[in-house]
């Protein structure tokens, strides 16, 4: 995996809010980097800077100091209107409320994606049908969204993100509004994403049963890099074990806000 292109580097990123006297360092020199392909983990407690950092990746935040590439562009002094393309163009989001519109079916949702990037109509259908079989919600793609369950929403919201191809997928706390069984859907449904489509994911979220998913996990504790844990050839359960086992490490603080 080192070998292959960077799609995120990030170099000693600092970000304060407020104003002197009274300031919040949420990231105090974080350096990290995701390659093409791989599906990354950022976990931490609450205030953590977690969030932080995939605002001032995904360009909803700017950064204090310090350096954000992401597919070789570097972020860090590109004006509003050309990181607003930048984030149109190259980025996928996945939130935790879902951001479907309800005046649209989940087929229309799906396909406004690609009807902005300029996709030829006579395709937009075909693309949507097999992202729709791929997430396994093809029997609800002409149904609006209030009239499907909170899981099949959530995996039309992945179905969104990903059908542009876009060279990243940012995912804050997907599973945060679902039940056990919809959260282990979705979540199946995104490694499949990484898996056969090599969409390049990063993930942050409080849940170790989530992060089992990832290839690989970023701990952050009050705005710095804790330590990094690699999958390998380890079970999706002993990585769960040892998430759980950093997580113990890092306090009871993080351990509160394990469910």
């Amino acid at each position: 995996m080192k070998d292959a292109e960077r799609i995120v580097e990030v170099e000693d990123l600092v970000k304060y809010y407020g104003t002197q006297g009274s300031i919040t360092k949420a990231l105090q020199g974080i350096s990290m980097t995701i390659h093409k392909g791989e599906f990354v983990g950022v976990m931490g407690p609450s205030g953590s800077g977690k969030t932080t950092l995939l605002n001032v990746v995904s360009t909803i935040d700017t950064p204090t100091s310090g350096r954000v590439c992401v597919s070789g562009q570097d972020l860090t002094n590109l004006k509003r209107r050309d990181l607003a393309r930048f984030r149109r163009e190259r980025l996928g989001f996945i939130f935790q409320d879902f951001n479907l519109l309800d005046t649209l079916t989940v087929r229309e949702n799906i396909s406004l994606a690609l009807s902005i990037a300029g996709a030829p109509s006579r395709t937009i259908d075909q693309t949507v049908d097999e992202m729709a079989r791929r997430l396994g919600i093809t029997d609800v793609l002409d149904r609006f969204p209030y009239h499907v369950s909170g899981g099949q929403q959530q995996r039309a919201a992945a179905a969104r993100a990903i059908i542009t191809d876009p060279d990243l997928i940012l995912a804050d706390e997907p599973t945060g509004s679902l039940d056990s069984r919809s959260a282990q859907m979705l979540l199946e449904a995104i490694d499949d994403l990484n898996q056969e489509l090599g969409a390049t994911i990063m993930l942050v979220t409080h849940d170790p049963f989530a992060a089992s998913y990832c290839q690989r996990i970023l701990f952050i504790k009050d705005g710095r890099l804790f330590t990094e844990l690699v999958r390998g050839d380890a079970t999706r359960k002993q990585f769960f074990d040892q998430i759980m086992a950093v997580l113990a490490l890092m306090g009871g603080e993080v351990a509160a806000h394990v469910r």
